[in-house]
């Protein structure tokens, strides 16, 4: 019962029960419509078939008199399907015809009978009119002639009551076919539905408890809750990877901002434990602005990486000239490379239209440059700054490439997350998010960052999509 009335607490059953009821309304209203129609149509052709006869025999009667008449209308009224005909004296004794009773009060008044009356053929029994639903109905007109004799001509009505019974036995099996229609549809379909609707519901509730390695059912029917189901699944994985990212985040913070701030703490107590005339406050403390610059910067990064992987929104991507940035970057770079005793080469030529931020693209450029700078110095080492075209896959590939040691393959994929760090690369200085920005800023440019062999050193490679402008 439960199970039963938690079919009706659902939408498409009250829209089906809506529907069932609108419909049964009509057809109920079309068929009570079209079988009133049908019978005045009948009751109608009735009465002029009957004005015919009477027009017929009035003819007879003028022409050849009242004996005539009566023989014809003795004649007509021994035909197979014949019309009434009844001939009556003035006081209501039958004469001839084939009716052999009749309701009272049919003949007292001349004309038209104003209602259906009954009456009793020969070969019925004479009681039949007594039972006023099983007699048969008819409409005559009767006509008094000079001597006061009354002449009835009518026709059955059992054709038009008939046909409405039809209708009407034909509306009651339709109605119980269509409820036994609706039924056998809700059992195999109505439950199965259902069932799947618990079985979405149980998966949602082990979802929402924290499993979120559950997912939705899938069939193979792809119908709505399929798709809808597809969609939630899809969702719930997004969900997923980033609590993932998110614990990953979370246990890489805890891990490597605990050795800076540890440092700041240490530091601390060995000033305050120190004498006062020996100790040199101003250098602890530009020491532990330094640590706190540093951690500001993790922090920032970390917040421009949320910020750009939560959205930053396209509607900031306009159309850019990716030389133009790359040749912005690479100018300011110059005097820092140098310093550092390499060369930067920009060997980026333009235009490339893509549709981008600057901001974010100058950021993740940036970073390569510094990258380079920090893990792959050498003496007399270059760094160079290309892009081309790949028009097969429209694209545009800008690359930032060094004369450093490299990455290892088995590690190119595992250094785009956060706070990686190789162990050859700890002694530099840095947290680890570089990499880590610049996969964020590709993805929401609809792009992809790759780490290629430089052959020697590395080949950063930014791939984005070609604008159509």
């Amino acid at each position: 019962m439960k199970r039963f009335l938690a079919v009706f607490n659902t939408t498409a059953a009250r829209l089906s029960s809506l529907y069932l009821i609108l419909f049964t309304a009509c057809a109920v209203f079309l068929v009570f419509y079209m079988t009133g129609s049908a019978e005045r149509l009948l009751v109608r052709e009735t009465r002029n078939a009957v004005a015919e006869e009477v027009l017929d025999l009035g003819q007879v009667y003028r022409r050849n008199g009242l004996r005539v008449l009566v023989r014809e209308i003795d004649r007509r009224s021994r035909r197979p399907g014949a019309n009434l005909y009844m001939i009556a004296d003035n006081t209501g004794r039958i004469l001839s015809g084939n009716v052999i009773a009749l309701q009272p009060g049919v003949l007292d008044n001349e004309g038209w009978t104003t209602t259906p009356f009954v009456y009793a053929r020969f070969g019925d029994e004479v009681d039949v009119i007594d039972d006023p639903e099983k007699a048969p109905h008819a409409l005559a007109q009767v006509i008094v002639v000079n001597n006061g004799m009354r002449i009835l001509v009518g026709r059955d009505l059992g054709e038009p009551q008939r046909f409405r019974e039809i209708v009407r036995q034909a509306l009651i099996t339709a109605l119980g076919v269509m409820a036994a229609g609706g039924f056998l549809i809700w059992f195999f379909v109505g439950r199965r539905a259902l069932q799947r609707i618990d079985r979405v519901s149980a998966a949602s509730a082990r979802i929402v408890a924290g499993d979120l390695s559950g997912r939705l059912p899938v069939t193979d029917a792809n119908d709505e809750f399929d798709r809808l189901s597809a969609s939630l699944n899809t969702m719930i994985e997004r969900i997923s990877k980033l609590n993932d990212g998110l614990r990953d985040v979370s246990d890489s913070i805890a891990h490597d901002l605990k050795t800076p701030l540890t440092r700041l703490r240490n530091r601390a107590e060995a000033a305050l434990s120190g004498s006062a005339e020996g100790t040199d406050y101003r250098a602890v403390l530009e020491d532990m602005i330094g640590e706190a610059d540093q951690l500001i910067k993790v922090f920032n990064a970390l917040l421009l990486i949320s910020r750009v992987e939560a959205g930053f929104s396209k509607q900031t991507l306009d159309q850019v000239d990716l030389a133009a940035i790359a040749g912005e970057v690479s100018e300011l770079y110059e005097p820092l490379v140098e310093d550092a005793g390499m060369t930067l080469v920009n060997a980026v030529e333009g235009p490339l239209p893509i549709a981008g931020n600057r901001e974010l693209i100058g950021q993740a450029v940036t970073n390569l440059i510094d990258n380079a700078i920090k893990y792959g110095a050498k003496p007399e080492g270059r760094i160079v700054l290309s892009a081309e075209r790949d028009a097969a896959r429209r694209t545009v590939r800008l690359a930032v490439a060094d004369d450093g040691p490299g990455v290892p393959d088995a590690d190119k994929e595992r250094v785009k997350g956060r706070f990686v760090r190789l162990d050859e690369s700890r002694s530099k200085p840095g947290s680890g998010l570089g990499l880590s920005l610049v996969s964020a800023i590709m993805g929401l440019h609809g792009g992809e960052l790759t780490l290629e062999d430089g052959d020697p050193g590395l080949k950063v490679v930014l791939s984005f999509p070609l604008s159509t402008a």
